[in-house]
């Protein structure tokens, strides 16, 4: 086996306790008040995981050197945390190599961690192998203050309107892509809507008959 193979992290400690269905400050009318769940980071799996997974761990460390961060493994899936630098070069092996060959990327898509200092966004990157009937998971982070990550649009051409969107609600930058704009919001829009740090608030709706006031202002049943 390599010496690029990953190796089981230490745990991490949690990244908050939430509280609530839908967290603190949320105006929760679920009736879930009293959950109380502790957030975790994902850490690093002992391998070995089963047949196929392995051997796309091997052979993608034989191919681009050190391109995990760390491999978690859990309910059947397969996630591939790679680091920012090396993004490019990995996708284009599991795309082009005969025995990994993931042609596809299904979707691209950010979460927002606020309390994960130095990195606070993370990009998700779904694969699908056509040729193995194989599915995999990437995952890549950038801090806050260089939300910067490479583009994958020139190896998956299907990726670009994910990206925009992921720039859109997120504010994460992808160097490289051919259009960056909104894609779901109005070009002057302030701001990134699904950041946990985004304002709740809004406009009201208008239809025909009726004005439904912004999310703010909407009755609190508590």
């Amino acid at each position: 086996m390599s010496e690029n193979l990953p190796v089981a992290a230490v745990p991490a400690p949690p990244i908050s306790t939430r509280r609530g269905m839908w967290g603190e400050g949320s105006g929760d009318t679920s009736g879930y008040g009293g959950i109380v769940r502790t957030v975790t980071p994902p850490t690093g799996s002992e391998p070995p995981f089963g047949p196929w997974y392995d051997e796309v761990i091997a052979r993608l460390a034989e191919l681009v050197a050190e391109p995990f961060q760390q491999v978690v493994f859990d309910r059947g899936e397969l996630t591939l945390h790679i680091p920012r630098a090396k993004l490019s070069e990995v996708v284009k092996a599991l795309r082009d190599d005969a025995k990994l060959r993931f042609e596809c990327c299904m979707s691209v898509s950010g979460v927002h961690y606020p309390a994960m200092t130095g990195a606070e966004f993370h990009v998700v990157y779904h694969l699908q192998s056509m040729t193995h009937n194989r599915r995999l998971r990437l995952e890549v982070s950038c801090p806050a203050d260089d939300p910067h990550l490479p583009s994958v649009v020139a190896t998956y051409p299907a990726a670009d309107w994910h990206e925009r969107e992921t720039w859109d609600m997120f504010g994460v930058i992808f160097d490289q892509h051919p259009h960056l704009t909104r894609i779901l919001m109005p070009d002057d829009w302030v701001g990134h809507p699904q950041r946990k740090d985004y304002p709740l608030g809004g406009i009201p709706i208008e239809f025909k008959g009726a004005v439904v006031p912004p999310v703010d202002q909407r009755r609190n049943y508590r």
